[in-house]
């Protein structure tokens, strides 16, 4: 079980923070049509945060707890917040982390919702990729709460392995909004992508405590209109570098 230092709180993000060295990758799959082409992206280094957020955490910013009546726990990943509740959390973190809480979508906003590249990036384990479908196993029982290994609930974060960079539960456990509006992939390559200019969609990435393991490898994504709460989906925090 974790220890108290390992417990995610304003206190101890940024020692949970963990560089990630830029470069490029293969983005995609060939095994859906939405993950379809395979394309080269270059990334710029960037900070990804070891878990995602937890309910305690979020009751330390916010003074409450979204799960209101199921799977309470401190360390659980927060679930039942839309993607626009994410940048209320985010522009209320970087208040208190003595920034101005500029909008997320400026490069001056401290912390800030990961990319879908850079997600996929640090699950495939960034410039330490070993190609395993999911993140950090090729077997997702050794990384990931899934529908066979997770009683039908979320679980306390960072209790399985992490991948090569360290990184916990970024397949199974909670869906993890990212930036992006979600739509189809471009064909060329793409320096530090965003995501699409339009759609009434934003990405999910990771998969879930409810879902099979076909839904949580590492090119898999979802998507939801950014007003959606729901049980299953939660977020972890980037920083530009």
């Amino acid at each position: 079980m974790k220890t108290l230092t390992q417990t995610l709180s304003l206190s101890t993000l940024d020692q949970h923070m963990v560089r990630i060295e830029g470069g490029s990758f293969d983005m995609g799959s060939d095994e859906y049509k939405d993950e379809k082409p395979i394309h080269q992206v270059t990334l710029s280094s960037f900070a990804l945060c070891r878990y995602p957020v937890t309910q305690g955490f979020w009751r330390e910013v916010m003074g409450a707890n979204p799960q209101e009546l199921y799977f309470i726990g401190a360390d659980r990943p927060v679930g039942r917040v839309s993607w626009e509740d994410c940048q209320v959390f985010i522009n209320r973190l970087n208040g208190l982390a003595g920034t101005s809480g500029a909008s997320v979508s400026e490069e001056t906003t401290t912390y800030r919702l990961p990319t879908e590249a850079e997600w996929e990036y640090a699950a495939r384990g960034g410039k330490y990729s070993q190609g395993f479908e999911h993140s950090g196993s090729a077997d997702l029982d050794e990384v990931g709460w899934y529908n066979g290994d997770s009683y039908g609930e979320t679980q306390p974060t960072g209790l399985k392995l992490p991948n090569a960079l360290g990184l916990y539960d970024l397949n199974g456990n909670v869906w993890e909004w990212c930036f992006d509006r979600y739509n189809y992939y471009s064909c060329g390559p793409q320096t530090n992508p965003r995501g699409s200019a339009d759609g009434g969609h934003r990405a999910g990435r990771g998969g879930c405590w409810l879902y099979n393991a076909a839904l949580a490898r590492v090119s898999t994504r979802y998507l939801w209109f950014p007003n959606r709460r729901d049980f299953r989906i939660g977020f972890r925090l980037a920083r530009s570098l």
